[in-house]
């Protein structure tokens, strides 16, 4: 009978190691989802907790309703549906509407003191263009100051059939400066930028009409003694006036030196702004901030810009297109802020511009002869 072999002793070391890993190797599987499995539970409960807060809370309704509002000027306006209902998104809105409607009706009676604009002495302490930045809860953005309203000028597209940025306007008619306009037809913000909302009105001319005969719309411009016009008019009231350079938006947040919009509540969500407002002494306040962008400013609600404005001294004071349409161009097309959009400036049909000598400035009218219902938004 043979003689059995014993084990070396390297083997049995071989042997020992190989269980010793693979005891190891099981530990840290069971290691690795216990943890996984607490932080599953934990985080169920972290959103169980802020569902109750949201839901059944009044500051988590709140939060709720900011949410809402900052999905509604964006390109995605339906999803605030999973927040709030589909039956309170369009009460929102709608009451929104109504709400900005009502902002633009009251009689503004302001009047502003040029006495003192072009003089010499004036023009020497003061330049036309100041910019200085601003900032607050959660947003930053800047304040142009214009010093000489008659100055202004809507700047339109160079060609048609499609929108131009506002840097290229700037650089293009030698502008000092220049901050983006009126809202425009934007088939799922993919528009071409070519098709203005409401009217343009350039060198007291009607360049573009998209309202009915007879109708009002909400108008943010200037007459041509620099005053601001701001508010809900036809186009007879406006000439009346003496309407120079205007385009649609809305609302009006100031009204005879009084701010329209009551608290953060009715400030629309936060989204980047472009706002345009005048103190007494003539001086035209732009008001930009940027957004949708974490770490360096989120945006700002129209109450925000309201308050802004207030406090650089605006007596009237009107929200212009706003979001990835949002930007501030100096001198030369060199942009100041950080338009929120990840392919840049967007394509616009107007902007407001501002020269040191606007008689000298060519802007023709790029939609003679066109009719509203033949231009195509989303034409590339």
């Amino acid at each position: 009978m043979p003689t059995p072999t014993l084990p070396s002793r390297a083997s049995v070391k071989r042997g020992t190691s190989v269980k010793k890993r693979t005891s190891v190797k099981k530990r840290r599987k069971r290691g690795f989802f216990f943890l996984l499995s607490r932080l599953m539970i934990a985080m169920m409960l972290i959103g169980t907790v802020a569902i109750i807060w949201l839901f059944f809370t009044p500051s988590g309704n709140n939060m709720r309703y900011l949410m809402a509002d900052t999905l509604i000027t964006t390109q995605h306006r339906h999803w605030a549906k999973y927040i709030i209902g589909q039956a309170e998104l369009d009460k929102r809105v709608a009451a929104y509407q109504a709400r900005f409607e009502q902002m633009g009706t009251e009689k503004d009676t302001h009047t502003i003191d040029l006495s003192n604009t072009g003089k010499e002495e004036e023009q020497a302490e003061k330049p036309l263009v100041e910019i200085e930045e601003v900032s607050g809860n959660g947003y930053h953005g800047y304040v142009m100051t214009v010093n000489d309203p008659t100055k202004i000028r809507l700047g339109v597209p160079a060609k048609r059939g499609k929108g131009e940025k506002v840097s290229s306007m700037v650089e293009r008619t030698g502008a000092i400066a220049g901050v983006n306009g009126g809202g425009f037809a934007d088939p799922n913000w993919k528009g071409n930028g070519f098709k203005p909302i409401g009217v343009v009105i350039s060198q007291g001319k009607l360049y573009y009409n998209g309202i009915s005969s007879g109708a009002a719309t909400q108008i943010v411009g200037l007459d041509k003694q620099g005053k601001m016009i701001a508010g809900k008019y036809t186009l007879e009231e406006l000439d009346k006036l003496g309407i120079q350079e205007a385009v649609t938006f809305q609302p009006r947040i100031i009204v005879n030196g009084k701010g329209q919009i009551r608290s953060q509540k009715e400030g629309w969500g936060i989204a980047p702004r472009t706002a345009m407002g005048q103190r007494e002494d003539g001086a035209i306040l732009f008001v930009v901030i940027d957004g949708r962008q974490p770490g360096y400013s989120i945006g700002a609600s129209l109450y925000d810009v309201q308050q802004i404005m207030l406090d650089h001294g605006a007596v009237i004071a009107a929200n212009l297109d706003g979001g990835s349409s949002t930007v501030l161009v100096r001198g030369g097309g060199n942009i100041v802020n950080k338009p929120s959009s990840e392919y840049g400036e967007r394509y616009l049909p107007t902007s407001f511009l501002v020269f040191e000598d606007p008689s000298k400035v060519n802007i023709p009218n790029i939609w003679e002869g066109l009719r509203p219902q033949d231009i195509d938004p989303g034409k590339k």
